[in-house]
């Protein structure tokens, strides 16, 4: 048989030969070999096979059908019934000519059906294209995996950007009154760690504790004048300090109109139609910007919310942002120890704070005051 067309990677295939027949078995072996196979696996015990596929992993069998104790069909049965072999070849060898048999092989997922005595023209072929294909698959199975892996990856590339684009966002909202930015990171990692006690997910929890860093990007549009006014704000400079709340909103809310703008860039920079949907994680953090100085007996602002009206995002970074700016120094206040913080909350509970929010604070305290234990470089980590 001339092969110098073919592609001779077949050659190196492992085959496994089982037949309860030690005559069959060395001339199926013969016949391979005299043109160019030379890795066999062979058995005429039918009750070993399924452990010798196991331990072997061949490439192929060739499977006698007609055997004492285990016949054929129940081995290429339990074949595929295994995920690591439900497309290895089996080549069905027997010497019954009846098309019941050959139905029930090629029903059970047999890859081909020979006739005995074999006739080498036949076989020769059949193993070759039968491995081949099987060459091919596990090329696109392991460039699948790859691409897979790939995915992986990018994806990953892609959060972690996501994340430092949060990062500096919150950063550029809290840096002129505080550069460190640590603020908003204490309050996004006591926002997530209250917002466990509300049966929320871990992924829910891991967005809130992002979104909750936003809170007050709404800062970049207050002056400095007001912003870093060292004593007591004038009526008019509060209400342009409240207006940081609809400002945050402003900034984050994906539900703009330019929408089509940016499908279409995007479509132009990777060369594929897009859909622009609105972020899960967007959409929370502008609602947290706009309601965290709602006060649970409706006094607060900017819409006066009452109770369940403001979102629990909300509710549960108005006592973790209070909570940290009570123990924070600022150009107009000093700093307050833990305990003289926890007294003003506790007497604002039902009036400013939501009574199940703080209920939520004070059993998750200890986990909250790791946080202020922690150095500032590893509060963004």
């Amino acid at each position: 048989m001339d092969l110098k067309d073919q592609d001779l990677g077949h050659l190196f295939a492992k085959i496994m030969i089982v037949d309860d027949e030690p005559i069959n078995v060395k001339i199926v072996r013969k016949y391979l070999r005299g043109i160019g196979y030379t890795n066999f696996v062979t058995t005429t015990d039918s009750t070993t096979c399924t452990q010798l596929i196991t331990a072997e992993e061949p490439d192929i069998v060739l499977l006698d059908y007609l055997m004492p104790d285990v016949n054929g069909l129940q081995i290429l049965k339990w074949i595929r019934s295994q995920e690591k072999f439900k497309h290895m070849p089996v080549v069905v060898l027997t010497a019954s000519t009846d098309s019941e048999t050959k139905f029930a092989a090629l029903g059970l997922g047999a890859t081909d059906f020979l006739p005995k005595p074999l006739d080498p023209n036949e076989l020769f072929p059949r193993v070759r294209n039968s491995l081949i294909v099987k060459a091919h698959q596990d090329h696109l199975a392991e460039y699948s995996e790859k691409l897979e892996r790939e995915v992986q990856l990018r994806t990953a590339e892609l959060e972690m950007s996501r994340l430092r684009v949060f990062q500096c966002l919150a950063r550029a909202g809290e840096f002129r009154d505080d550069t460190t930015g640590t603020h908003v990171f204490r309050v996004g990692r006591c926002a997530g760690i209250l917002s466990s006690e509300f049966g929320y997910s871990r992924q829910q929890v891991a967005m809130v504790e992002l979104a909750a860093q936003l809170h007050d990007i709404g800062k970049i549009g207050i002056p400095d004048a007001i912003l870093l006014k060292p004593g007591k704000l004038t009526p008019e400079e509060m209400t342009e300090m409240r207006k940081h709340c609809v400002y945050g909103k402003g900034i984050i809310d994906p539900t703009t109109d330019n929408e089509a703008e940016l499908a279409r860039r995007y479509t132009a920079i990777v060369s594929s139609p897009v859909q622009v949907s609105e972020s899960p994680l967007l959409t929370m953090a502008a609602s947290i910007a706009l309601t965290h100085h709602e006060r649970f007996d409706g006094t607060g602002y900017p819409n006066g919310l009452r109770g369940n009206e403001i979102p629990l995002e909300g509710r549960i970074t108005a006592i973790v942002d209070v909570f940290d700016a009570l123990q924070s120094p600022r150009p107009y206040k000093t700093a307050l120890p833990p305990e003289k913080c926890l007294e003003i909350i506790a007497s604002d509970r039902g009036k400013h704070f939501d009574p199940k929010v703080h209920d939520a604070l004070l059993s998750r305290l200890p986990d909250v005051m790791k946080i202020y234990r922690q150095p500032a470089t590893d509060l963004a980590a």
